[in-house]
């Protein structure tokens, strides 16, 4: 399983689709769930843990214990090298692409910013022109995270019809696929059937024989994407996509980057941010990451987040009719020792899922399939749904829905290249969280701690960095952007993915942040049901006030 490091879970409101899940009816193929049923979360185990965990340590590099020992990192000259002065001056050639609308084209960048005459690596960029009359406040680009996410799909899907009409008047909405996403030369690693093997590995392993078979998983899926994308791998970090940015930023002829990123996203944003301080416009980075924590810690961090989340569920859960788990009165460490009971039964005797391709319903795969629920509480009552049918009727089905919408996997058995590019991006920007299954289990008493759930198996899912086929290029750091324009730095209170801290600490390093707090559950906070945040945000947007610091909603 990998966590990815998380993206924007979901729309303005509870009947929008969340833009990287397709409708979730029949992706298990199964014969008794109910095929209506749609899941609006961002985020798998084996899969899962490597776009969650991008990034952390216990007690590994000093900037675990001290953020503030990390390295700042450098602007860039104000001035265009010479030899980016092509890329700066291209000219998009903009056509329809299939969706009522929509504009696409593809933009060139250099592949290697430290040889830019080795070669180009081809973007695929997307908008929607502003539709009011106006004064037109130029280009805002969005991000959902991941990363790996479709930045294309999440702006023909949400943002480019879903916003608040007043942006979509004012701004042209734009879009680009970072390097080795979705339409931006993808990076592709395993086929669909070693991807399902993959999804379905045992991750909480009981054995030598079980470790041996994890280990081998990670090196296969390692293997596979050094095999395909081996030079491209070398040059998807984050740094080189904030760049990307800036050569968009141009080509649309903006004197400033406006910009809205999500989870993963934010930490994109803060990264052009750092790089491009005087260049910043309106930034919003909601869902917020913190650039100074190494691998280990950031999964060690999310591993606490999304326990806190699931006692939110459980708290949630008894109180409700169709509760598997328990009534009230049931505590939610008693929810949590039957969900773990549960996990552990399937361990051994795996689920039918009435799936045509045979998969039926282990510990990993279920183990997804929550996590997955716990990215929006608007997937909580088909999680509750799931595990019904699951606990009392032996039918795997529903969590296999769930699963398959976190990796991405379309009713066809075909995976989306987003844990492909979740990984290459996340064992680039940083050094992996463990170097072998000694590391691992040595850490185990911390996770566990951290979550009696989901600890374990989040513990062995930090492990697949380790085999990666290209060395890391990025390190912890810290953002200070100096002599940037206000950022508004959007952090959630019981958010899983991107704990609240997290916005906390990246508020702290940007010279000119200003914090806003969401008092809810869930993760990310603009577009999900409060007033006051949409507000706050959309007022920073249209007219460049940002909130003041410190400001909380609920």
């Amino acid at each position: 399983m990998h966590i990815r490091r998380a993206l924007r879970p979901t729309g303005r409101s509870s009947q929008t689709l969340n833009p990287f899940r397709k409708p979730v009816r029949n992706h298990a193929r199964s014969r008794t769930w109910h095929r209506t049923r749609t899941l609006r979360t961002g985020g798998s185990l084996l899969a899962a843990a490597a776009l969650l965990v991008s990034a952390c340590s216990v007690g590994g590099s000093p900037s675990e214990a001290n953020p503030s020992a990390a390295a700042v990192l450098a602007a860039l000259p104000q001035a265009t090298p010479s030899v980016l002065s092509s890329y700066y001056a291209q000219k998009l050639t903009w056509h329809s692409c299939g969706v009522s609308g929509f504009e696409c084209a593809t933009m060139k960048a250099p592949l290697d910013y430290t040889r830019p005459t080795a070669g180009d690596i081809k973007l695929a960029v997307a908008r929607k022109k502003a539709t009011g009359t106006g004064k037109p406040l130029g280009s805002l680009l969005v991000n959902p995270g991941g990363p790996g996410g479709s930045a294309i799909a999440y702006l023909q899907q949400y943002a480019g019809v879903g916003y608040p009409a007043e942006i979509r008047a004012r701004y042209d909405m734009v879009a680009m696929d970072p390097r080795g996403v979705a339409r931006s030369e993808p990076v592709e690693c395993l086929d669909d059937h070693d991807m399902d093997t993959y999804t379905e590995t045992d991750i909480t392993p009981d054995d030598r024989q079980e470790t041996d078979a994890l280990v081998g998983e990670y090196r296969k899926f390692a293997e596979g994407c050094g095999a395909h994308e081996a030079n491209e791998l070398r040059h998807v970090s984050t740094v080189e996509a904030a760049r990307d940015m800036d050569i968009l930023r141009a080509v649309l002829g903006d004197r400033r980057l406006n910009y809205v990123g999500a989870s993963y996203g934010t930490f994109l944003g803060a990264t052009y941010a750092g790089l491009f301080p005087k260049r910043v416009g309106r930034l919003v980075l909601d869902g917020a990451m913190d650039p100074s924590l190494s691998a280990r810690q950031m999964s060690l961090d999310q591993t606490a987040g999304f326990e806190t989340a699931f006692q939110s569920f459980a708290k949630d859960c008894v109180r409700q009719s169709d509760c598997p788990l328990g009534g009230r009165g049931t505590t939610p460490a008693q929810v949590g020792e039957r969900l773990a009971a549960f996990f552990r039964k399937l361990d051994t005797h795996p689920l039918p899922t009435g799936d045509v391709d045979g998969r039926r319903l282990g510990e990993a795969l279920a183990t997804t399939g929550v996590i997955a629920a716990m990215y929006d509480q608007a997937a909580w009552p088909q999680l509750r749904e799931a595990l019904a049918s699951a606990m009392r009727e032996n039918d795997g089905a529903g969590l296999l829905i769930l699963s398959d919408s976190y990796y991405e996997r379309d009713s066809d058995g075909h995976y989306s290249n987003l844990m492909y590019a979740n990984a290459a991006v996340n064992c680039l920007d940083l050094p992996a969280a463990f170097t072998g299954p000694q590391q691992v289990e040595a850490a185990l008493p911390a996770f566990e701690k951290a979550s009696p759930v989901f600890g374990r198996g989040l513990a062995w899912a930090s492990l697949n960095c380790a085999y990666w086929p290209v060395k890391p290029t990025g390190e912890p750091h810290r953002i200070r952007a100096k002599g940037a324009a206000p950022i508004v730095v959007v952090g959630t209170l019981r958010d899983p993915a991107t704990p609240y801290r997290w916005a906390q600490s990246l508020s702290r390093q940007l010279s000119s942040a200003r914090l806003l707090t969401y008092d809810g559950d869930g993760h990310t906070a603009y577009g999900r049901g409060s007033r006051c945040i949409d507000s706050a945000i959309d007022t920073y947007l249209l007219r460049g006030i940002a909130p003041a610091q410190g400001k909380r909603c609920s």
